[in-house]
């Protein structure tokens, strides 16, 4: 296939038989290894009260990455702006693009908790969400020096981090009237994706940040000797989302031999089955055909991958794999 530009979103997932600092620690090593690897960009995320994620504070492990590499781009996938004052994140971000100039990307989601009781613990609600829009052009109106409250936040005014609009609902109305880059998946629901891409590149609005459209999309891939080697790939997450669905929790990856022993519900059996479906999975050959053409059919600059397993080595020798594949 042609060279395609690949990225990385690394969860910081936690595994069953090992610990939350284990999750971190692990981000910061497969950074290191994306790296080395020529992967673009690496990102981290934002989750809070969650069993199976320890990414909670997306700066604080943004800026552990960035010290742990030299070149790769770092940022995160994305911190969600309801749960935070503007002014802040842009004082973090300023940070980070001060230490490790040139280097850092913000991406920014319009989540608000995976429960009502995380919510509360954050003093927000579901209809912060909707304020969205209004959070984002503030934010980046610190980074331009144009707030109207005649304080200037130090040290992001006048800098040039980039920001991304994570796109979920209406996440694409938002990116394009703003003239911003875009993610968006997944890759398991082609159709709606790519109306999504129609619909922001038919209303994208040139800006500061951005003179074109510029879509990345995101979605599992995992690439193996086998296509059963890379079906077992995507078994732990898939239980995992299984049991979020009828438990209500998001548990710690298990190992896939134990998934495959368990005696499942019918509700279990079906989201647990769904869960495997719609990814990018197979050998270098299948994983490279199926890439180019979601590449082609969307258009799309970038490719941001989200898989997660239980075994890092697997997962690291997918990553090796599909950069020998973009690579052409």
């Amino acid at each position: 296939m042609d060279p395609v530009r690949l990225s990385v979103l690394d969860r910081s997932r936690t595994r069953e038989g090992h610990t939350h600092p284990e999750a971190l620690r692990d981000t910061v090593r497969l950074a290191q290894e994306l790296e080395g690897l020529g992967y673009h960009r690496v990102w981290v995320s934002e989750h809070h009260g969650v069993p199976g994620v320890a990414g909670s504070a997306p700066t604080v492990l943004a800026a552990a990455v960035a010290g742990a590499t030299r070149t790769i781009r770092v940022g995160t996938g994305g911190v969600m702006l309801p749960n935070h004052r503007p002014l802040v994140v842009a004082e973090q971000f300023g940070v980070l693009e001060s230490l490790f100039p040139g280097r850092i990307d913000m991406g920014l989601g319009r989540s608000v908790g995976f429960t009502d009781g995380v919510r509360r613990a954050l003093g927000r609600d579901k209809g912060d969400a909707e304020d969205f829009e209004t959070q984002l052009a503030e934010l980046l109106g610190w980074f331009r020096g144009t707030s109207p409250t005649g304080v200037h936040a130090r040290p992001a005014e006048g800098l040039t981090v980039p920001p991304f609009v994570l796109a979920m609902g209406e996440g694409a109305d938002i990116a394009a009237r703003a003239g911003l880059p875009m993610v968006i998946g997944d890759l398991r629901n082609r159709e709606k994706m790519r109306r999504g891409i129609d619909h922001y590149r038919d209303r994208f609005h040139p800006s500061v940040w951005a003179p074109e459209p510029y879509v990345v999309v995101s979605g599992t891939i995992a690439v193996a000797g086998t296509p059963e080697e890379a079906r077992r790939l995507l078994i732990p997450e898939a239980w995992s989302m299984a049991r979020s669905r009828t438990r209500g929790t998001f548990p710690p990856l298990p190992p896939a031999e134990r998934v495959e022993a368990l005696t499942m519900t019918g509700k279990e059996r079906d989201f647990y089955e769904s869960g495997l479906t719609g990814h990018i999975a197979g050998t270098e050959e299948q994983v490279a055909h199926e890439l180019e053409t979601v590449v082609k059919e969307t258009g799309a600059q970038e490719v941001l991958v989200t898989t997660s397993t239980y075994d890092r080595e697997a997962l690291l020798d997918s990553y090796r794999r599909l950069a020998t594949i973009a690579s052409g």
